[in-house]
C-alpha cells in the first residue's frame, strides 16, 4: 500500500527511464542469439518476472544497473516455469523463439492487466499460416513442427503485440513476410532497429506495411538499447502540470513521440516548453486548465496508456470534458475508484465517459485497477485534500522504474506502508 500526504508542490528535474513496452519484446528477441547485451533496460516488475521465466529455461542472466546480458547456450525447454507465464502477457513472445529453437512449445495462455479482452486467436492463426501444427487445447497453447519457407502475407490490425510477435517470428524465417496494417509505435520501431543492427532486412512503409526479407546469416551475438519511455514522460507532464513549483524539467522526454498528447495538453492550457536536447519543461497550470475532449488512437494518435493519467488532469479543468477510449472496452472501469474522491464523472458506455467541472479531490482509500490507472491514483492523491491510501501497488511497480524514489527526490511525501 502507498500513502500520500496532503496537497503537494514539487521542484527539481527528472530523467525518464527505459520503456517497458520496448524492453520486453527486445528481451525475448535476444534469445535468438548465443550472447546478447541490452542497455537502458528498466528495473520494473514485468522485466524481473520475465527474466525469471527466461532463467527457468536455463539462460544465464546478468542484470546489473540497467544493462542486461544473457547467454543462451544451455537453454532448455524442459525446465520452463509455466506458472510464471500466466502472470504476464509477454510470455506470448516466447512462442516463436521456442518453436524456432526446439520445434515445439506448450504454455498456458499468457496473463496481463485487467484492461479489456485481448485474445490471442490471431496469433494462433498466424502461426498456423507460418506452417506450424496447432495442437492447442483448453487454456494451453501448443504448437509443433517447422515453419514454411514460402512467402506469406499477414494482417496485424494495427495491434502492437501482434505486430511485434510477427516480426519476431518471421525475422529469420526463409521467404518474404509482409505484415499489413502493422503498428508503428515507437517501441515497434525500436524492435525493428534492433533486428536491423543484427543484419535483418526489414523495411517500414508509410502505409503501415512492414516487409521482412530473409537474410541467411544470423549472428552469434546481439547488442541493442531500449528507448526511453514516452508513456512515463507523458505521465510526468501531467504530474508537473498539477503539482510543480513553478516548473519541472523532464530529460529524455521523447518529445517527437508525444506530439498528439502534447497538442491536447496545449488545448487544455497546460504550459510547456520544448527545450534543447529532448528536454521538456512543464509549468504548473492547475489554475488555468479548461475542459476538452480526448480520443485514444493508434500511434501517432493519443496513447491509450495516457488516458487514465490525463483523466486526472481533466478533474481540475473548468467545464465538461469527454473521454473516448476506442482501443480497450475495460479501460474506463477504474473511474469508480476516483469517484471515491468525490470526482463528478459519468460513464456513458464501456468506451465513453464525461468529466464534470473542476473538482477538489477528497482523500480516500483507493485501488489500482491496472498499471496506468495505478499511477493515475498517485497523481490524484498528490492533489487531494488529505492522506490518500492506494492498494494493489504491484500494478504500478510492474511498469514504472522506481517511481516512488523519483517522486521522493522531488520532495513528494509518498511512502510504502
Amino acid at each position: 500500500m502507498l500513502t500520500l500526504h496532503w496537497p503537494q508542490q514539487l521542484s527539481w528535474d527528472v530523467s525518464i527511464s527505459g520503456s517497458k513496452n520496448a524492453a520486453l519484446p527486445l528481451i525475448a528477441s535476444s534469445l535468438y542469439f548465443k550472447e546478447s547485451v541490452l542497455e537502458n533496460v528498466p528495473r520494473i516488475g514485468d522485466v524481473f518476472t520475465f527474466l525469471k521465466i527466461i532463467e527457468s529455461l536455463g539462460v544465464k542472466v546478468n542484470f546489473s544497473g540497467n544493462t542486461l546480458t544473457m547467454d543462451t547456450e544451455n537453454m532448455s525447454i524442459d525446465t520452463l516455469d509455466l506458472c510464471l507465464i500466466k502472470k504476464i502477457r509477454v510470455g506470448i513472445f516466447l512462442i516463436p523463439i521456442l518453436l524456432e529453437r526446439f520445434g515445439k512449445v506448450e504454455i498456458p495462455f499468457p496473463g496481463g492487466c485487467n484492461i479489456g479482452k485481448r485474445p490471442i486467436d490471431e496469433h494462433i492463426h498466424w502461426f498456423e499460416k507460418m506452417g506450424y501444427t496447432n495442437e492447442s487445447y483448453d487454456d494451453i497453447v501448443k504448437f509443433t513442427g517447422k515453419y514454411s519457407e514460402e512467402s506469406i502475407s499477414l494482417s496485424a490490425g494495427f495491434a502492437v503485440t501482434a505486430t511485434e510477435n510477427m516480426i519476431i517470428a518471421n525475422v529469420f524465417r526463409p521467404g518474404k513476410t509482409t505484415i499489413e496494417l502493422a503498428a508503428i509505435e515507437p517501441h515497434v520501431l525500436n524492435l525493428i532497429h534492433f533486428f536491423q543492427q543484427t543484419g535483418a532486412n526489414i523495411t517500414v512503409e508509410y502505409n503501415h506495411v512492414i516487409t521482412i526479407i530473409w537474410v541467411q546469416e544470423k549472428p552469434m551475438k546481439s547488442h541493442g538499447s531500449v528507448i526511453h519511455d514516452y508513456i512515463e514522460s507523458g505521465t510526468f507532464v501531467i504530474f508537473w502540470a498539477l503539482a510543480s513549483n513553478p516548473y519541472i524539467d523532464i530529460h529524455h522526454a521523447r518529445i517527437e513521440d508525444l506530439r498528439a498528447f502534447l497538442f491536447k495538453c496545449s488545448e487544455a492550457w497546460v504550459r510547456w516548453e520544448d527545450l534543447w536536447d529532448d528536454t521538456l519543461r512543464v509549468h504548473n497550470s492547475r489554475e488555468t486548465l479548461k475542459s476538452i475532449a480526448i480520443q485514444t488512437n493508434i500511434f501517432p494518435g493519443f496513447p491509450t496508456d495516457l488516458q487514465s493519467p490525463f483523466a486526472i488532469l481533466l478533474t481540475q479543468a473548468e467545464g465538461i470534458s469527454r473521454i473516448h477510449e476506442v482501443l480497450f472496452e475495460g479501460r474506463l472501469n477504474w473511474l469508480v475508484e476516483i469517484e471515491k474522491m468525490k470526482w463528478h464523472v459519468a460513464i456513458m458506455n464501456p468506451h465513453e465517459a464525461l468529466v464534470f467541472w473542476k473538482t477538489p479531490l477528497r482523500w480516500s482509500t483507493v485501488s489500482s485497477w491496472d498499471l496506468r490507472a495505478g499511477v493515475a491514483m498517485i497523481i490524484a492523491g498528490m492533489i487531494s485534500d488529505g492522506d490518500t491510501f492506494i492498494t494493489n501497488v504491484e500494478y504500478i511497480e510492474r511498469g514504472y522504474e522506481d517511481i516512488i524514489g523519483k517522486l521522493g527526490k522531488l520532495w513528494a511525501s509518498i511512502k510504502t506502508i
